[in-house]
């Protein structure tokens, strides 16, 4: 396993993090079997762990909580908040309001006093970064949290809330978590040199396109993975973006066989090998998939290799652009681009 240094909190964190998204309802995964995970992931040399408040409505914290339990001390431990947790109009968002009450919620379902890290997991366009940052700030001083980070937040959004910190004289955002992989390339574009530009640590989620570098989707083959039961349309190969993908796929399959590699490390190789990236946010369902994921922990890419998938799918390029998360919200209501 490889380390590297969490931006510039002096946290040394595992290349390899466990997400722990499929604990639960999402993933179909029991306690046994998420502690199992667990245990096998801080044995292989992973000590970052990454839930949120809104997986399983709070059952992966849980989990994680119980799996975790007489080694707190061991573990970088993180969490997030600001989806909505539940109908009413204020269990949401990042006020200081809801953030107080979530942490206290979070905590309560992890079995901790404090998270190390603690991340607002979207851009929240209807409330102030000081009103943010003053209460992840407060939180801070109070014990309750470690650090704090944001998670898909648009580049020019990371840029205001560093600002914001300087300009209000509170503590800043020390991460990003965004989505990327070999077929969703964009934030090379804009969000990891900004990133670089102000030492921000970065964990990167979906480093395996919900499964589509997995090796399990090839070429007329049916589709198995289990996000193709809830995200249809993600791999109807009806869709362009889609072809475009299946076609990416194959060809990186080719690279991958020759290099002797398989897809899963071809893919997680790709997104540590990255300067500005410190880890990839692994999310296994079963300790199977577990296992396939930590055969990459040490894969080192080529340069030779990495410009072969350069020419499959072009720096900063998205091959399904509209699975974005952190659009403006402008280009997403028509409303607020009329006046």
């Amino acid at each position: 396993m490889q380390y590297r240094t969490l931006g510039r909190t002096g946290v040394q964190v595992s290349s390899l993090a466990l997400g722990a998204m499929n604990f639960g309802e999402i993933g179909r995964t029991t306690q046994d079997e998420a502690t199992a995970i667990v245990d096998a992931a801080l044995e292989s040399g992973i000590n970052i762990i990454d839930t949120a408040d809104m997986y399983s409505g709070g059952e992966s914290e849980q989990m994680v909580g119980k799996a975790i339990a007489g080694r707190r001390d061991d573990i970088v431990l993180a969490t997030k908040a600001n989806m909505p947790m539940g109908d009413e109009r204020n269990h949401q968002g990042s006020s200081r309001r809801w953030l107080v009450t979530a942490l206290d919620d979070s905590l309560r379902r992890l079995g901790v006093d404090h998270v190390d890290l603690y991340q607002i997991h979207r851009w929240d366009p209807r409330t102030g970064d000081e009103e943010t940052l003053s209460a992840l700030t407060d939180l801070q001083r109070a014990g309750k949290i470690r650090y704090f980070g944001s998670s898909t937040f648009p580049a020019y959004r990371i840029v205001q809330a560093q600002w914001a910190a300087r300009e209000h004289r509170l503590s800043r955002y020390v991460t990003e978590q965004p989505s990327y992989s070999i077929l969703q390339r964009g934030i090379e574009t804009h969000v990891l040199p900004v990133t670089e530009e102000y030492g921000l640590g970065v964990l990167a989620w979906s480093p395996l396109a919900s499964g589509w570098l997995s090796g399990a989707i090839r070429a007329g083959r049916e589709v198995t993975t289990s996000r193709s039961t809830f995200m249809p349309q993600r791999f109807d190969t009806a869709i362009p973006s889609n072809r475009a993908r299946l076609d990416a796929v194959e060809q990186l399959a080719k690279v991958a066989d020759e290099a002797g590699l398989t897809m899963i490390q071809l893919a997680l190789g790709f997104v540590t090998a990255h300067p500005a990236v410190t880890s990839a946010l692994i999310g296994p369902r079963t300790l199977d998939h577990l296992h396939s994921q930590l055969a990459a922990a040490d894969t080192v890419l080529s340069a030779d290799l990495l410009d072969e998938i350069d020419a499959i799918v072009a720096p900063g390029t998205d091959l399904a652009a509209h699975e974005k998360y952190d659009t403006p919200p402008a280009l997403l209501d028509p409303s607020l681009r009329r006046r």
